[in-house]
């Protein structure tokens, strides 16, 4: 069979793929609301580009409302065709006109339009909790860094939070969605909560809160509740705070946590990219659940 057959096998019983001509076509446009301008649809769906995201949408189980692609883009149906499920529409146009809905600088011709799994705060803190709160980190590339990580390093879910009017990069948006390498798509995520709201659920539920703190970042009446990574127990319910790229985690928030994180550095650099910090805790938190953490100092704060 042909990637030709199999992109047929693919379309609705009886139909064959259709083209799709013309810029303002419907299907075009809405592709080009999710994916280049990185908007949801009005009912819910976000575009997936790649092939790479594209099958990690299909063999997470979310629910497919169409797959675009392009004549380039029609050799990745063949591997895809087994994993679309049937009565999917699979819809073919130009190279040029895939360009004009892309989101990339060099389209690989293959995008879905998909609708991500909604999730709850019960769903992040099902098992041993380990949730990462991000509070207004901005950068999408960042954002879908440290989703990716988490997924790595076991975290149960994410939390995107607003502190002040400073918001969090959607986890879902393109770029986002392309630097987690499909992670955004698999893990629980609960998006645009404020930072307040959840950090209370959290107490309630009895997750200890550690913040990351950059030594720019904390008061001098915090510093006796700073400690190294490794001197934090992270092997019970814990969530990890990560703050803007430049601001950090808000002081307000910092004093709520039960600690401060932070991680030992050469002089000479002050700090790390979030995305870098949050996976070094990430890390850590694995390792202690993994192997059990070593012995806490008996002097070492609590």
């Amino acid at each position: 069979m042909t990637a030709g057959d199999r992109s047929r096998a693919a379309a609705k019983p009886g139909e064959a793929p259709t083209q799709l001509a013309g810029r303002d076509n419907r299907w075009l446009r809405k592709f080009r609301a999710t994916l280049r301008a990185g908007k949801p649809s009005a009912d819910g769906s976000i575009g997936v580009e790649g092939p790479h995201l594209v099958e990690e949408a299909l063999r997470a189980g979310l629910p497919v409302e169409a797959i675009l692609a392009s004549a380039a883009g029609e050799r990745h149906l063949g591997k895809l065709a087994p994993l679309i499920p049937p009565g999917i529409p699979v819809l073919r146009t130009s190279d040029r006109l895939f360009a004009g809905v892309a989101d990339t600088q060099t389209p690989q011709g293959i995008a879905a339009l998909v609708c991500p799994r909604a999730a709850s705060f019960d769903d992040l803190v099902r098992g041993r909790p380990l949730v990462v709160v991000l509070v207004g980190v901005q950068d999408p590339g960042n954002v879908g860094t440290i989703l990716r990580a988490a997924e790595a390093f076991g975290a149960t879910g994410v939390a995107t939070c607003t502190w002040g009017g400073l918001g969090t990069a959607d986890p879902l948006s393109p770029k986002a969605l392309r630097a987690s390498a499909g992670s955004a798509l698999r893990l629980p995520l609960v998006h645009g909560v404020a930072t307040a709201v959840l950090v209370a659920q959290l107490r309630v539920t009895a997750v200890k809160l550690y913040a990351a703190s950059p030594a720019k970042h904390s008061s001098a009446k915090q510093e006796g509740r700073v400690l190294n990574p490794w001197e934090v127990d992270l092997r019970g319910p814990s969530a990890l705070l990560v703050g803007n790229e430049g601001a950090g985690v808000p002081l307000e928030v910092q004093s709520s946590a039960d600690a401060l994180v932070r991680i030992p550095l050469h002089s000479g650099v002050e700090s790390l990219n979030a995305a870098v910090a949050a996976s070094v805790l990430l890390y850590e938190a694995a390792r202690q659940r993994g192997g059990g953490a070593p012995e806490r100092d008996a002097s070492a704060p609590e």
